[in-house]
């Protein structure tokens, strides 16, 4: 791909953080939005106060209209997958609620000399992912960035009463996760230097990481509104931990997590071990620091796996038991992959525990 550049452009090289690990942090998010979403309207289900994966607006007494807005540097070198992970990543919010996509408008700020094959690659593979996910990518806005981000504002639909919601979850349940962890660890290891050990590792994980992150949420959401679910969310930046602290809060409840059980990318765990970690993983810890008890027994790369921040990564569901069967057949069904990482306790302060 020849540019004005000495030599072809990585994307990565333009960034230096890409996917969700580029997020504010969860610790200092929380300070930015408090005291916001103050006296919202009545029909507005879902909007700052709690916070949620997407807004919702009743506009009919079986209708909800969901809004959500998602945008990253890129993680990987590819144009086409970089828009393909960016656009999952986007429509991922409005299935964590249990809407359905109607259409989205693509963010990007581009640098002007990126060769225009690449931004042609990068929202061509953007509209066929939102096509994919059921929705039609029907306009945007661009600007001119040194530093390229890409990303989409969705638009979804939903039944108001049958919403998956992070305070949906209840004691008895058991939690299921529907991708495996460790795509920040993977493409933290891809920018280390060439030929060193985490560079060979993540060479070899990259295209199993890639695969993860396109694969859309939209089967596994279908799945658990069928069902009946009320506990859902995706995770994201936030990491495992940071996202069931968020359920768990929200819920009132405990999040008892299974570092045993926590199913990693190829690769993933080895670059833990390797030291790999990325920048936003430290404010993750942060975040669910007060809350978290660690058993003694959890390996240290299992707690890295648990903190890492993820990109696309897949739906934590809060299922109860009695339905457990029913739902993980119907997964097995739609060719969604599934492990089962936890459970939901009684608590008289929410908490979270990785045993």
């Amino acid at each position: 791909m020849d540019t004005t550049r000495d030599g072809p452009i990585r994307l990565t090289d333009l960034t230096d953080c890409g996917g969700c690990a580029a997020k504010l942090g969860a610790d200092l998010l929380a300070d930015a939005l408090a005291g916001l979403g103050a006296d919202p309207p009545p029909d507005l289900v879902v909007g700052l106060d709690p916070a949620d994966d997407a807004a919702a607006y009743r506009v009919a007494p079986d209708l909800a209209i969901l809004g959500t807005v998602d945008f990253f540097p890129p993680l990987v070198d590819d144009p086409e997958a970089y828009g393909a992970i960016a656009a999952a990543n986007a429509v991922s919010d409005v299935f964590a609620m249990g809407g359905r996509v109607l259409f989205a408008l693509s963010v990007a700020a581009l640098p002007e000399d990126l060769p225009p094959e690449a931004t042609a690659a990068i929202l061509g593979a953007a509209a066929a992912t939102v096509r994919a996910a059921g929705g039609t990518l029907a306009g945007g806005h661009t600007i001119r960035d040194p530093e390229p981000t890409f990303g989409l504002a969705v638009i979804g639909a939903a039944h108001p009463d049958h919403l998956l919601r992070k305070g949906g979850a209840l004691p008895g349940d058991v939690l299921l996760l529907t991708k495996p962890l460790g795509t920040g660890l993977v493409v933290s290891g891809s920018r280390a230097a060439p030929g060193s050990p985490a560079r060979r590792i993540s060479d070899a994980a990259l295209p199993a990481a890639v695969a993860s992150m396109r694969r859309l949420n939209r089967d596994a959401a279908a799945a658990f509104v069928a069902h009946g679910l009320t506990g859902a969310t995706d995770v994201t930046g936030f990491g495992l931990l940071g996202h069931a602290w968020e359920m768990a809060r929200a819920s009132g409840a405990h999040f008892r997590l299974d570092a045993a059980a926590l199913p990693a990318l190829p690769g993933a765990l080895d670059l833990a071990r390797a030291g790999i970690e990325t920048g936003g993983a430290a404010h993750n810890r942060r975040f669910v620091a007060p809350a978290l008890s660690v058993g003694a027994d959890v390996p240290r790369e299992a707690v890295a796996l648990a903190h890492d921040p993820q990109t696309s990564g897949g739906l934590l569901a809060a299922v109860p038991a009695g339905r457990l069967g029913a739902v993980t057949t119907a997964l097995d069904a739609a060719g969604e992959p599934w492990w089962r990482i936890g459970t939901v306790e009684a608590a008289a302060e929410p908490a979270l525990t990785l045993a």
